[in-house]
């Protein structure tokens, strides 16, 4: 029988090198991986439907599908986590101190509705009760204007969402005085660079990660991974092929982090941080699967209700393909 040829999209992450270098196949599927950054991935999929398989915003699908668009079906392998507390940044002079100190302010984020901003408005509102309607939130490019949301919004009337001058940036505005925090997934060049009027809200960032961590038992997910509807409608048992192979390359470098004789990684301690890692993970840190991670998924779809950016929370059951929410047993 022929294999079905198939493109995905997503990041060059170790977790799927197996699949690019072909030591990992998907049953009955010759895969074409291209690797692209998360935010060209999305932007294509979503706006054009490029690609059969593709890395997809936790966020951006879940809006999508509470407003009835079902052109992908996701599979539960999340291919980005990220804990958030090192990503948001301040003007110094604003006169933030204090977590709480953020209500009332104006802050910037590359997008309202992406995944990063929700995961760290949340933990703002659930541990320090800063309310998303109590902040002004501007938008745009972080360090290049133009930036928009990938998708439209329909926001509720007590929310405060501007975008920016089409010809400024974030960091523009940060340094300028015009907004007063930053939250963003990258770390801003200016402040690698050691610019004095920015800093971190949590410098100890480490530490309070590790505490929400051990306190909620979350690793915030940041993107799962689509297939295109109609191949799914076509070819169904290619949700489970992916998701199998996707375990499997994850399993595999998982592994291969400590099985070299020599260190594959630019990281001089790196046996210490994985030791210490699995103190706190347990063997797999990045579990895949619905009922692994459905204390988080929980979470993060209640945080789409407050923020206004759904009217329901998403029935995680329905977010993804049957055959993948429960372990085939042999």
């Amino acid at each position: 029988m022929a294999r079905l040829a198939l493109t995905m999209a997503c990041g060059d992450y170790d977790r799927v090198q197996a699949l690019r270098t072909g030591r990992v196949t998907p049953e009955g599927i010759d895969l074409n991986l291209l690797p692209l950054e998360p935010e060209e991935c999305f932007w294509r999929m979503l706006r054009f439907g490029e690609f059969d398989i593709a890395e997809m915003s936790l966020s951006s699908y879940c809006i999508a599908r509470a407003k009835g668009d079902d052109r992908f079906v996701a599979i539960p392998a999340f291919l980005s986590r990220s804990f958030r507390h090192s990503s948001i940044y301040l003007r110094s002079g604003a006169g933030i101190g204090d977590p709480r100190d953020l209500a009332g302010r104006r802050i910037g984020v590359p997008e309202y509705q992406m995944t990063a901003s929700v995961w760290t408005r949340g933990l703002l509102h659930d541990d320090y009760g800063v309310e998303a309607s109590s902040v002004t939130w501007r938008t745009g490019g972080l360090e290049q204007p133009g930036r928009a949301e990938r998708q439209p919004l329909t926001l509720p009337s007590h929310l405060r969402v501007e975008p920016v001058a089409a010809d400024r940036t974030l960091i523009d505005e940060l340094l300028d005085g015009e907004i007063d925090a930053i939250m963003a997934p990258r770390i801003p060049s200016a402040f690698r660079r050691g610019e004095p009027a920015i800093g971190r809200l949590f410098p100890d960032y480490a530490a309070r990660e590790l505490d929400y961590f051990q306190r909620t038992g979350i690793f915030p997910i940041m993107h799962l991974v689509v297939i295109r509807a109609d191949v799914h409608a076509r070819h169904p048992w290619v949700a489970q092929s992916v998701y199998k192979a996707l375990t499997e390359a994850k399993r595999l470098a998982l592994d291969g982090i400590t099985a070299a004789p020599a260190l594959r990684h630019t990281m001089p301690f790196l046996l210490d941080a994985l030791e210490r890692q699995e103190a706190v993970f347990g063997p797999d840190p990045w579990p895949y699967g619905v009922a692994a991670n459905r204390p988080a998924l929980e979470t993060f779809t209640r945080y789409l209700v407050e923020q206004g950016l759904t009217t329901e929370k998403p029935d995680i059951d329905h977010l993804f393909a049957p055959s993948t929410l429960a372990e085939s047993r042999i």
